[in-house]
This record gives C-alpha cells, sequence and structure tokens, in this order.
C-alpha cells in the first residue's frame, strides 16, 4: 500500500473512532472513562495491584458525593496490593435487608508478546473492546460502580440499603481472597439478604443474534487432589514389579474411565426442563427422559455427547498434571499426579476424596487434598423473588429472548460469600459470542454494544431489587 493510501486509510480509522465516540450517550461516555481506567490498572498477581484499582474507584464514588464514612478499602499487611473496597449506600427501610453488588477486580496474567494488542490498553476496534479483563471480571466491576454513582447523582433513596464489594484474590489459588476475608473477618460489612455477581450472561449466534439468557443459581465446588506414590527405585537395569509410575497411572487411569452419578439441583432441573423443550429433537428428548429418570443410560449417552451438558450433571475429576521419577536410568522413587474436581453443590470434598479412594483401591497412592481448601457450593434457592424480576425485565430489554436458569461448572467468589450467610446469584444481561470472550486467554474482548446493554438492563435490575419488598 502506497503511503497516501495508508494515510488515507489511517484518517478513515479515525474518523470512524470519532463518529462512534461521538454516537454515545454522555452517561455511557463516563461510563466509558470509569471502564478504561479501571481495565488499564493492571491487578494481575505478578505485578497489579487491586489495592491501586479500589482507590481509584474510591476516588470516583467520592467525587459522586460519597461521604469517607460510606467507603471502606481493606488490604492486610501482608497483601498490600490485593485490597478492596466496601462502598454502602443507605436505604430508607429499617426492616429490609441489603443487596449487596460483587464483583472481583483481580484478572489472570497476560502477556505482551503474546497478544495482538496490547493487553492493558483499552482498544476499541471492529465493535469489540479488547484488553486483559474487558469482560472477566471488570465489566461487572464497572457496571456495579457506575450504578453505585449514577444511584448518589440521581439522589436515589433505595429501601434496601445497596452494598457494593470489589475484591481481589477470585483468579488465583492460595493467594488472598478479598470476598473470603470480608466473610471471615467482616461479615456485618457484607450483610445483605442476597448478592447478585458474575456467572450469569447471554448467548449470541454466530450471526450475532441474542438466542439466550442465563442467571447463575448455583455452582460446583472446586478441589485439587494430589495422587502420590513412593517407592525405593533403584537401578533401571533391574526393573522391579511394583513401579511407582506404574502405580500412578493406573490409579489415574481409573478416575479417567469413572463416571460419577448423574445429580439434580431445582436449577439444573428447571434448565434441561426448559432446553430439552426448547431444544426437541433427539437432544430435547433424552434432556425430559433424564428429568424423568436420571438412571437411563440411553438417555445419558445422548446428553453427555456435549461437554458442558455432561458436566452439569455430575461431579468430574480430571488429571491435569504429573511428576515422575528423578532420572533416566533410575526406577522412580516418586510419581505425583494432580487431579482437578469439580463437585456438584451440596457435595463435601471430603464425600469426594473418600469416593476417590475406594475407587483407586491402591494403598500405595496416596490421596490428600491440595490447599487452599474452598467452602463447599451450596445452591441458592431458584427463588421467583430473585428470577421473577430478572426475567421480566429481560422481556423489556431484550423482547423474545428467553431466560434459564443455569448451574455454572467452573467458580467464582460465591461460595465465600455462603460464610456469611449470603445467598449469590449470577446476573444475566451481558452477550456473548458463541466461541466466548477470550476470558483467561489471548485477546479477551467484549462487544461494545453488549457491554452499553448490559449496562442499561444491570442498572434498571439493581434498581428493582433495592426497592423490592
Amino acid at each position: 500500500m502506497g503511503f497516501q493510501k495508508m494515510m488515507a486509510a489511517a484518517i478513515l480509522a479515525a474518523m470512524s473512532t470519532t463518529a462512534m465516540a461521538q454516537s454515545i450517550r454522555p452517561d455511557q461516555a463516563a461510563f466509558r472513562d470509569l471502564y478504561k481506567e479501571l481495565v488499564e490498572t493492571n491487578t494481575t498477581q505478578s505485578v497489579g495491584s487491586c489495592t491501586l484499582a479500589a482507590e481509584r474507584m474510591a476516588a470516583r464514588l467520592k467525587a459522586a458525593g460519597y461521604a469517607d464514612k460510606d467507603i471502606t478499602l481493606f488490604a492486610t499487611p501482608e497483601h498490600p496490593k490485593d485490597g478492596g473496597l466496601v462502598a454502602i449506600l443507605p436505604g430508607t427501610s429499617k426492616t429490609l435487608k441489603p443487596l449487596l453488588m460483587l464483583a472481583h477486580i483481580d484478572v489472570v496474567e497476560a502477556r505482551r508478546e503474546d497478544w495482538v494488542r496490547d493487553p492493558f490498553t483499552l482498544i476499541e476496534e471492529g465493535g469489540y473492546f479488547y484488553a486483559r479483563g474487558t469482560s472477566d471480571d471488570k465489566a461487572q466491576a464497572a457496571i456495579w460502580t457506575d450504578a453505585m454513582i449514577r444511584f448518589k447523582k440521581e439522589g436515589f433513596r433505595p429501601k434496601r440499603t445497596v452494598k457494593l464489594a470489589l475484591t481481589c484474590g477470585e483468579e488465583t489459588v492460595g493467594a488472598f481472597n478479598g470476598a473470603e476475608w470480608l466473610a471471615t473477618n467482616k461479615p456485618e460489612l457484607i450483610a445483605a439478604e442476597f448478592a447478585i455477581n458474575e456467572g450469569g450472561g447471554g448467548r449470541l449466534d454466530k450471526a450475532g443474534k441474542k438466542v439466550a439468557l442465563s442467571m447463575q443459581v448455583g455452582e460446583k465446588t472446586v478441589q485439587n487432589y494430589l495422587f502420590e506414590t513412593t517407592n525405593p527405585g533403584g537401578h533401571s537395569s533391574i526393573p522391579r514389579p511394583d513401579n511407582a509410575i506404574y502405580s500412578l497411572t493406573a490409579a489415574v487411569s481409573k478416575v479417567g474411565g469413572y463416571e460419577f452419578p448423574i445429580m439434580f439441583t431445582d436449577t439444573t432441573r428447571t434448565f434441561f426442563t426448559r432446553t430439552g423443550a426448547a431444544m426437541g429433537g433427539e437432544m430435547g428428548t433424552a434432556m425430559n427422559a433424564l428429568v424423568a429418570n436420571p438412571k437411563d443410560a440411553a438417555a445419558n449417552a445422548i446428553v453427555s455427547k456435549d461437554a458442558t451438558y455432561h458436566s452439569m450433571l455430575r461431579t468430574t475429576c480430571v488429571a491435569t498434571m504429573m511428576d515422575a521419577g528423578h532420572a533416566m536410568n533410575a526406577l522412580p522413587q516418586r510419581a505425583r499426579a494432580v487431579v482437578n474436581c469439580r463437585i456438584f453443590p451440596g457435595i463435601s470434598t471430603d464425600a469426594i476424596r473418600e469416593e476417590l479412594v475406594k475407587l483407586v483401591a491402591d494403598s500405595s497412592v496416596s490421596i490428600t487434598k491440595i490447599p487452599p481448601a474452598r467452602p463447599m457450593a451450596v445452591p441458592p434457592p431458584l427463588s421467583p423473588k430473585i428470577f421473577g424480576p430478572a426475567e421480566k425485565l429481560a422481556a423489556k430489554h431484550f423482547p423474545g429472548v428467553p431466560m434459564i436458569p443455569t448451574m455454572s461448572t467452573g467458580g467464582t467468589d460465591a461460595p465465600y460469600l455462603s460464610l456469611a450467610g449470603i445467598p449469590t446469584y449470577g446476573v444475566p444481561g451481558i452477550f456473548s459470542d458463541p466461541e466466548g470472550s477470550g476470558a483467561h486467554g489471548l485477546n479477551e474482548r467484549i462487544r461494545v454494544s453488549a457491554l452499553y446493554e448490559g449496562r442499561d438492563y444491570l442498572f434498571e435490575l439493581a434498581k428493582i431489587y433495592a426497592n423490592q419488598k
């Protein structure tokens, strides 16, 4: 391309970006500025600071009129960069319990050399925002912070007290977790009748059409187990019948071939009933058959062809890491494997360990839980007080798009809130492409239109919950 053509293309691109920026509403422009600051504040565990991000959001809340007494910034001496905040908008009712809006502000690591664009610069391109955290979970964090600011500026006086908690540590294992710290050390600060969190959303088809909304009502417990076997070893020229590697691989192979039984919660039963009715065909028929009879092997075989459906129906355990031996010419003295389990709600990590021990049936293989141990995920009730308003409002914002309760096969900070007696729901509203958003991966993104639409929906939903009796 010649120099003049390159200049023309650059000018055209700049004009297009300017026109797009000028087309958004003033309140959306203010939100975009907040979102940009939050996204561009690096909050990775290695070099970032959630504390700085929390301080910057606190400054915005104070500029909107929140007093110092309404904002609590927290961190510990051992983890000075893993801080967060809790902000409070007092309600008028003395009897209604508060609403808690939760979002985590830490993000997964991202290396510049791996990304097409700088992962810590918010870039708007082709109808998408690109950067680490644009989707997981700074979109939610920015929407909740922005909602608190708009509430204050509008003079909104909710019946329920509204609380905002921005926390760190959701994306890391073994690091300081703000939601856990609040639930354990400051439960009165976040006390609420229920919380709204990440985990729900919406799905687009390949053409960008909205096809479904979901509200997360429950999730699995995440627990890693260490499988380990030891042996005196010896010279590789003189093999012995007991071998640490063989014992370990036999144990892991048993896990790989084992199918945990089908289970249902109220949420998953509703999910498969509604999805089966809407889907029809062989898959839909099989879903309905499983709801009626979880022991229907033929229906199980059909539904479990889909990896997501398979995981929603049961506990799953899978080997994710292995390490064995100490020299190429020596018999192994030690062999280890990590087995990652996603445990069905209501089942304890100790119960799964016992089941794995029985399955392996080899006393030479020790099976232990790898710290930290997350609390058992307890599904919140599929309450019409929570689901009903969200579904009704969705019909206004996204007409014709069905909303279905779902159980997440992943994990959020919701189980930590259960320690404080707070049922937590993953709200719908932000639509994602069928292939996902690149969360935890390369070139994470979110549709610009989906973010703005989701913001409008969630702002109104939070207002409804805040005034709900």
